[in-house]
């Protein structure tokens, strides 16, 4: 198995690291299971002051992490850099944040019998994440911040072509004040996961990935009985009515195309437009698809830089391939450049139909698809007609329509007017073959709690005093 870092942008290999032992890998389990004890005598005031610490380290490394990130899997310098911004709001955000989220939420005591009843939560101890490589530092902290925060420690099984930004969070959490132990990053391959979530010590798991990976994780968490987060792929609709602002539309519909390379799980994919802005729209956006600038992504200049890996960019190549070979007409784009890296140009593809990949598929590069409708209905249709469902857009300007498509769109994120994107403050996550829990927000943060509810009786007539059990 290769744990390597690789430039994308030239297909040299930078470094490469020997996976871990066996050995190795229960050490790792048995000190994060050290630190959580260690972890439940400490207060959420400390956490937060590491937490903060985190957040000051990442704000003044950001460009070099961010070199970090270009270097290794491709995103552009400049994106990266915001990459490491987030992360830094998000350890803010959550050590400000977890006093109020973790919080004894009290009930109706005299509705239960009680003297006094309320809600706690508390931390369930090491936690598994395996994470891809997309994101190399976001996707994992939206995992750790709160976790962390709440008591947890974390065992984290990155992408293999990522280990060099998995090394880095392990040092960061380490040189932030939190205990030895706390936050480990485990260099394996994906079979070591069985084993590693086996572990009684490991208490639950959460994951961002395929739906192939997400399935293989369920499996051995439900044989387990282990709590598990699963964050999966997504087909995200774009619908644009006849009301639609159409130039703002084409404008942000790039964006979220092509952010990070077009290799994001909320990245819109599928673009669903009424028949009467049809033509004006797909003139608009396939312009600007065109004119985006792919090249080296430290330069400054670029706005597409390559796709991770070799295999990801064949994958993408054979879907819009599939796609023309039945039919399918491409308005930009659509051909593999010659020279280093693995380059893929914004594409544009409309006629598509059913029997065709990119009609159901996910597709993870820069890749466009446009789908003509009729009405409000066909829309709804054709953008719930996909077993995704993570994100999703719609652009109109009416109000009866944006809350219509509030509620008709069968996805964990609506954004109406605006390009999806995660947010602290928000809860994240999908449904359907999206995935099941909810990332970010307070939500997130008790996903990993133990959710406990207590009951304080006034000495006399309570459960066991002649009540009901159940």
């Amino acid at each position: 198995m290769s744990i390597a870092t690789t430039n994308p942008a030239t297909g040299q290999v930078l470094k490469t690291y020997d996976p871990m032992s066996d050995e190795q890998v229960d050490a790792a389990i048995e000190r994060a299971d050290l630190a959580f004890r260690q972890l439940h005598g400490t207060t959420i005031a400390e956490r937060g002051r590491w937490l903060i610490a985190a957040a000051e380290l990442l704000e003044a490394e950001r460009d070099e992490t961010a070199r970090l990130m270009t270097t290794e899997m491709g995103k552009t310098y400049a994106a990266a850099r915001a990459e490491v911004t987030k992360c830094a709001a998000a350890c803010r955000f959550y050590a400000a944040k977890a006093p109020e989220m973790l919080a004894d939420e009290p009930a109706d005591a005299g509705a239960v019998k009680a003297k006094r009843a309320y809600v706690r939560y508390q931390p369930i101890g090491p936690v598994l994440a395996v994470m891809p490589w997309n994101f190399p530092l976001w996707q994992v902290m939206r995992f750790a911040a709160p976790a962390l925060m709440a008591g947890n420690t974390g065992l984290l099984k990155h992408a293999s072509n990522v280990p060099q930004a998995a090394l880095y969070l392990e040092d960061l959490f380490r040189r932030a004040g939190f205990p030895e132990g706390a936050f480990t990053t485990l260099l394996v391959g994906s079979e070591a996961v069985d084993r590693i979530l086996s572990d009684p010590r490991v208490r639950a798991a959460t994951l961002t990935g395929s739906e192939v990976a997400g399935r293989s994780i369920a499996r051995i968490a439900g044989r387990e009985l282990k709590k598990t987060v699963l964050e999966l792929g997504g087909s995200d609709p774009f619908v644009v009515m006849p009301s639609a602002d159409l130039d703002r539309a084409a404008e942000v519909a790039t964006t979220a195309r092509c952010q990070n390379n077009g290799q994001s799980c909320i990245a819109a994919k599928r673009f669903i437009v009424h028949t009467d802005v049809f033509d004006a729209f797909a003139e608009k956006f396939t312009t600007r698809m065109a004119g985006l600038t792919v090249g080296d992504p430290m330069d400054e200049g670029t706005d597409v830089g390559p796709l991770a890996t070799d295999r990801g960019r064949d994958e993408v190549h054979a879907q819009v391939r599939d796609a023309v070979d039945k039919g399918a007409r491409v308005l930009c784009g659509g051909e593999l450049p010659s020279g280093d890296g693995w380059y893929y140009p914004p594409t544009v593809v409309t006629d598509l139909r059913p029997e065709m990949r990119m009609w159901s598929e996910e597709v993870f590069g820069p890749v466009a698809g446009l789908f003509r409708v009729s009405s409000y209905e066909e829309a709804i249709e054709v953008a719930n007609g996909t077993h995704f469902g993570l994100g999703s857009n719609a652009w109109t300007t009416d109000p009866a329509e944006q809350e219509r498509f509030a509620t008709d769109l069968d996805a964990g994120n609506v954004f109406l007017n605006g390009m999806t994107t995660s947010y602290p403050q928000l809860p994240f996550g999908g449904v359907r073959n999206s995935g099941y829990g909810r990332e970010l927000s307070a939500l997130g943060m008790r996903e990993f709690c133990n959710i406990k509810t207590v009951w304080l009786g006034e000495g006399e007539a309570g459960p066991g005093a002649g009540a009901h059990s159940e």
